[in-house]
């Protein structure tokens, strides 16, 4: 994928060297980055590795698919598509890949010359600077970056107009490592099979280079937020009357008190559950003993599943609260409520370039990981050391149910960047996976409690401006999880509330993806009943788009062991692997049944609303507003509610 000052206009020529009238302008780059200099015109001679990139098949009747083994009332529900199955079916069509080829040998590329992509979605093929500008009716040029970097590009290119709907989008053309606003673009839904390149996030913000790799950082906002310290004594005293005291310290006896689910007691070896940390963030197995010796005595020493992706490593060398915070209440969590089933830890990227979300999907699906962003995820070898390569494409399996607790801005990443994304979810989904992510710990602001100035489009410090809404939390096609706490003084079994202590359950609407048809209902309810004193000034209103969190789970005063001392955590980082484990357990049921797993489970929640715990106080303050409020019924603070297990399982075992 690419990010730069790019315009698409697939069916829109222009003049450019008296090209040829059935040319038409596929993608241009208005002006250079900054930094980013004319040094000189490329040598006709050089040889430049082309690539294509095809247009996918069957997109624009993805969501019909999904539904059809999603939806409780679907005759096919729990029939999940195999892998070769879901590659097949949007697998560039031969239409695509002949027109394409023979365009290309037409134009002088002979056919010995052309491979096609082990994930069936490229073309390639290497080809001089001279054949390159002919075919694309363009010119090539040496840039120079003020670091000394270079860089080949052309500023626009053109293709056969007849071949254009077969195109995404081929490289090296006019991508550039940079990513600076184009202008302001008014926040609305786009359709998720149409490319839309740009260098800006959906409301016009600009989107810089490499993000997403940094979603593991130690500085990234996503983490969770680190309350007291506690000793070891005040532990112990407080374990003797633990679920007297939920409302202060919550351990894994007051989750299942809260949600009414029984500790595990099966490992069934067609269950499995993953969680996925992104280096530099790891486990120390210190702390997991430590966690394990006071609250799952048989866990000791017992390790997670590791799957090594890209050079993954459960680093010690730098240890501390935000290198160790997230992992360890990730996989104390996680391994603790489902024991006995094991844990999968998918722990991805180098200790050099770390990684992004998709360099995990990659890992799961060969057929997405010729289509990554250079700009954005993680390329092997790295000149700069670490994972020598090659980059895993597939060769991982994924688990029934998959939680991340990280999670970038909306408005951090590009629309095109996002829906790719989206749809990668989807195929899980239709694989059987449950994908969950944390919804955010800022309210309606985004990570670091940032928010958009209207006037500039940048980042402010969050205490005003337009509402920043996360992702993947905005894709329909995962389950985006909220967080509630204990009403302060209140017993374990009282109603909880939204998260109001350190963090503020992240909630809002998307500008990017349209409204799911399985949450519609909710969503129209809502605003109709509950109408927000808010305009589109300072969120997407248009009723039109998807709404977040769909389910919660208690975010605040998890007791947790990290650097070999126990403290408080606070964040849906701690909600998303909780409702992951609930899911886990029923899954656990369902395959004891004969039947299958959950799969993408927001068509199951939204059918059964009544199987959850409605939360109906607290907000999500954040851009100088109170935020939304917690209502009846669906909202953008807790979503749905909290699970209520013995409900869910029973929903769940009625259906096939």
């Amino acid at each position: 994928m690419h990010f730069s000052f790019v315009a698409l206009s697939a069916l829109v020529a222009t003049s450019f060297a008296l090209p040829s009238v059935d040319h038409v302008l596929h993608e241009k780059r208005d002006k250079l980055p900054p930094g980013w200099q004319y040094h000189e015109k490329l040598d006709r001679s050089k040889v430049l590795p082309m690539k294509i990139a095809l247009t996918q098949s069957n997109l624009d009747k993805a969501d019909e698919f999904l539904m059809d083994v999603s939806s409780p009332t679907s005759s096919n529900y729990g029939k999940h598509w195999t892998h070769q199955d879901i590659a097949n079916k949007f697998a560039p069509s031969e239409e695509t890949v002949e027109t394409v080829k023979s365009w290309l040998t037409s134009s002088g590329i002979a056919a010995d010359r052309i491979s096609r992509s082990q994930s069936l979605g490229w073309l390639k093929f290497d080809a001089t600077v001279a054949e390159a500008e002919d075919l694309l009716k363009t010119e090539y040029h040496l840039y120079k970056h003020s670091t000394g970097k270079p860089h080949v590009s052309c500023s626009e290119y053109r293709i056969p107009e007849h071949v254009t709907r077969h195109v995404d989008f081929i490289t090296p053309t006019v991508h550039f490592d940079a990513k600076i606003p184009q202008g302001v673009a008014k926040p609305q839904p786009q359709p998720v099979e149409k490319r839309d390149p740009t260098s800006t996030a959906a409301v016009g913000h600009p989107v810089q280079t490499k993000v997403a790799l940094g979603i593991g950082a130690p500085t990234s906002g996503s983490l969770p937020k680190k309350g007291a310290t506690l000793s070891r004594q005040t532990v112990l005293d407080r374990l003797r009357e633990e679920l007297r005291n939920c409302n202060r310290f919550i351990t894994p006896n007051c989750l299942r008190a809260l949600y009414r689910f029984p500790p595990g007691v099966t490992a069934n070896p067609k269950n499995s559950y993953g969680i996925v940390e992104y280096t530099p963030q790891a486990y120390l197995q210190g702390d997991l003993d430590m966690f394990f010796a006071n609250f799952s005595k048989n866990q000791v020493q017992r390790t997670p599943t590791l799957n090594s992706i890209n050079g993954g490593v459960v680093q010690t060398t730098r240890q501390g609260f935000q290198f160790n915070g997230e992992s360890d209440l990730d996989l104390e969590y996680a391994m603790a409520l489902i024991n006995p089933q094991k844990t999968t830890l998918y722990q991805v990227g180098d200790e050099v370039q770390g990684a992004s979300f998709n360099d995990f999907l990659d890992a799961l699906d060969g057929s997405y990981c010729a289509g990554d962003d250079p700009f954005q995820d993680a390329f092997y070898p790295n000149p700069a050391g670490g994972f020598p390569g090659p980059k895993n494409c597939g060769g991982f399996a994924a688990t029934k149910v998959i939680s991340t607790s990280y999670g970038y801005n909306e408005a951090d990443l590009t629309a095109p960047y996002e829906r790719r994304q989206c749809m990668e979810y989807m195929k899980l989904g239709l694989g059987g996976t449950s994908f969950l992510f944390s919804s955010g710990d800022s309210g309606v602001g985004g990570n670091g409690k940032r928010c958009i100035d209207p006037a500039t489009l940048e980042y402010n410090d969050g205490s005003s401006g337009i509402f920043n809404p996360g992702f993947p939390s905005g894709c329909p096609y995962i389950t985006s999880v909220g967080a509630t706490q204990i009403v302060p003084n209140a017993s374990v079994t009282a109603p909880e509330k939204a998260c109001e202590t350190v963090i503020f359950s992240g909630g809002g609407f998307s500008n990017v993806f349209p409204l799911p048809s399985y949450q519609a209902s909710a969503v129209k309810s809502w605003f109709t009943n509950f109408p927000p004193p808010y305009g589109a000034d300072r969120f997407n209103n248009s009723q039109t788009t998807r709404g977040f969190p769909d389910i919660s789970a208690n975010g605040a005063n998890y007791v947790i062991a990290v650097t070999g001392q126990f403290a408080l955590i606070y964040g849906t980082s701690a909600s998303s692997p909780t409702v992951g484990a609930i899911l886990t357990l029923i899954n656990e049921a369902r395959l004891y049944a004969g039947k299958s797993s959950l799969g993408f489970v927001n068509p199951f929640l939204y059918a059964n609303p009544g199987a959850l715990n409605d939360i109906t106080l607290g907000s999500n303050p954040g851009c100088g507003t109170r935020g939304f409020q917690a209502v009846p019924g669906w909202d953008p603070v807790t979503g749905l509610g909290t699970p209520n297990f013995p409900k869910l399982l029973a929903a769940a075992l009625k259906l096939p």
